[in-house]
């Protein structure tokens, strides 16, 4: 038994790792465009029944992957309950219990693994440095989200107590306001709900002009810390 163990593995090991991830990788975007494809509600039987077979075999795949990654994983238990190790084993589950839940789209964690392809010659440095970007502008990324969220809240008690009277149906209470405050801080302005008192107008404008900050403000800190990354590469 150890025998054939130790066979399995060698004859694993002649194969490039490189052609493992990209075939991996065809089989998660295959996967993901074939449970795409079974939501069409005109396909024939023919095509449904390719469709499972191919189901089938991609389940297959993965299932063969993941066995011998924990067959190759030095510390089997680390990888097993780690997070690629648990998304792993959730991309192959739901096929074998036939629970009736549709759970399948969970594979589509599994593109995370990209990272791993990606690490050619031409990105291994931009990855790093974007990483190292968000290692020096961390503190300033936790400050920009919370005083983002206090602005949303904020702007959706404004507007409730300028709208409510004028519209209690669109502006029900403070947590529905909150959609507002979303669309207009990010300058989306879906329009489903909007102010007609002059009070909420001009308070919208105030808040639009404070989303264009809030949409900029990312993007300044993200780039200063990539000139900083960059500096400190060379």
């Amino acid at each position: 038994m150890v025998t054939i163990s130790k066979s399995i593995k060698n004859q694993f090991q002649r194969i490039p790792r490189r052609v493992i991830d990209l075939f991996i990788q065809l089989m998660i975007v295959l996967s993901i465009i074939e449970f795409s494809i079974e939501t069409l509600p005109d396909i024939s039987n023919e095509t449904r029944r390719l469709l499972s077979a191919f189901e089938i075999f991609s389940v297959t795949v993965f299932t063969i992957e993941y066995i011998a990654r924990v067959v190759f994983s030095k510390d089997k238990k680390a990888f097993i309950f780690s997070f690629f190790g648990i998304v792993d084993l959730l991309a192959i589950l739901p096929f074998y219990l036939s629970t009736g839940l549709d759970l399948r789209s969970i594979r589509a964690f599994r593109l995370l693994r990209l990272i791993r392809i990606l690490k050619l010659a031409r990105y291994s440095k931009a990855m790093k440095r974007l990483h190292l970007a968000f290692m020096i502008a961390k503190e300033e990324i936790v400050l920009f989200t919370f005083v983002s969220l206090l602005m949303i809240y904020l702007s959706g008690v404004g507007i409730y107590y300028f709208e409510n009277p004028a519209q209690p149906d669109s502006f029900k209470s403070i947590f529905h306001s909150l959609w507002w405050a979303v669309a207009t801080l990010t300058t989306v302005g879906y329009g489903d709900i909007y102010p007609i008192t002059v009070g909420g107008k001009i308070f919208t404008f105030l808040i639009l002009i404070v989303g264009l900050g809030i949409v900029s403000i990312p993007a300044g800190i993200v780039a200063s810390a990539l000139s900083k990354a960059r500096e400190m590469e060379d």
